[in-house]
């Protein structure tokens, strides 16, 4: 194999696809990138779990393949003299990398042994603009649950009822929902996609321009196709929860609010807050005037701000963890939200004031 590429796009390329190399494996071979030269050069890596593979132009003299470890191979094409690479093989599978008067050799593995990426069928397909599912991602997966005993929580939900697609997050103490309107007579589909892959999903994927994002789902696998990158992963199997009955249909208090203004109050009240520990929550309440109270009350200090707003409804008097608060609060890009309370311990309800876009339910702490 031989071939003479770009060290900046070889370079790209690399960082894209070690995201799905193995850390550790007790595989040699998981801890590698498969290389292989023919129309272009192709990288994969695979951890058994989700795949990326990634396109790289390139002059290729020699066709073959071969795999280099990941780390090793990085490390070199990151610290190469020229912008011209040349990379070429021998039977003995050392591997000669060239730029200009730097030359390398290393070893590599058998492209054979590689495992293979499983096959995922093109039966269903969602056309998905790539700034419409960056920003759908951006907007959930800080949702997505660590807690492995609940395997099916460790995933975004995705779903299209054949005119709208809308994304899930849950991790027991908050939702993440956002729905996009994308058209009509789009295939009816449900499935669970891992957080780890849907987070790098989203790190590709473009945020500007007209770009598409093909999605293949089947039965046990996903495959989101990026032009010259191509991710595979393994769906999360099982029952996901009924989160339409979990968002409150009703409103003891709702108030009227620009996310911005709020948000500051909370980062400001967080300045005081040393620990994650649940002693130091910040807390929500009103006064007679329609006035919101941001405070806390921490061993090193204490924060009260008062923030003008539209209610309707009883007043409040509420602890929250002001992560999960700002978390949702980040992901929201509108100008003003209705932020609906039932109760003292009910859950909170953020969602926009005329549309149906997304909603963010986050449950308040006891005291």
């Amino acid at each position: 194999m031989k071939f003479i590429c770009s060290r900046d796009r070889l370079m790209e390329a690399i960082s894209i696809v070690q995201k799905s190399v193995g850390v550790r494996s007790p595989l040699p071979i998981l801890d590698g990138i498969l290389v292989e030269a023919g129309q272009g050069v192709k990288l994969t890596g695979y951890d058994m779990e989700t795949s990326i593979e990634c396109l790289v132009e390139a002059d290729v003299p020699v066709k073959g393949g071969i795999v280099i470890n990941a780390r090793i191979f990085g490390d070199i094409i990151r610290k190469l003299p020229d912008d011209v690479v040349s990379i070429e093989t021998n039977e003995n599978l050392q591997i000669q990398i060239e730029s200009a008067s730097t030359h390398f050799t290393i070893k590599g593995l058998r492209a054979e042994d590689f495992p293979k990426i499983p096959e995922v069928s093109d039966d269903q397909q969602l056309h998905v603009r790539q700034s419409v599912l960056k920003e759908m991602i951006r907007q959930t997966i800080f949702a997505v649950s660590t807690d492995e005993s609940r395997p099916v929580l460790n995933g975004c939900y995705l779903v299209c009822d054949g005119t709208a697609l809308e994304m899930v997050a849950i991790d027991g103490f908050r939702l993440a929902l956002r729905r996009n309107e994308l058209g009509s007579d789009l295939p009816a589909m449900k499935f669970i996609v891992p957080g780890k892959a849907l987070g790098e999903v989203g790190r590709i994927l473009s945020s500007t321009g007209e770009a598409m994002v093909d999605i293949y789902p089947s039965q046990n696998h996903i495959k989101f196709d990026i032009g010259s990158v191509k991710l595979v992963s393994r769906l999360i199997q099982g029952e996901y929860m009924n989160y339409r009955g979990i968002i409150p249909q009703t409103a003891e208090t709702t108030l009227t609010v620009d996310p911005k203004i709020i948000l500051s109050a909370i980062e400001r009240a967080v300045l005081v807050i040393t620990s994650d520990d649940r002693r130091f929550p910040v807390r929500l309440s009103m006064t007679d005037d329609e006035t919101l109270v941001v405070s806390a009350n921490t061993d090193v200090g204490s924060l009260r701000e008062e923030i003008s707003i539209a209610m309707t409804g009883s007043k409040i008097d509420i602890d929250f963890n002001p992560k999960y608060f700002l978390d949702a609060l980040k992901a929201i890009d509108e100008d003003e939200i209705s932020i609906i309370f039932n109760g003292s311990m009910g859950p909170c309800v953020l969602r926009p004031v005329d549309s149906q876009e997304f909603a963010y339910l986050v449950l308040p702490l006891r005291r």
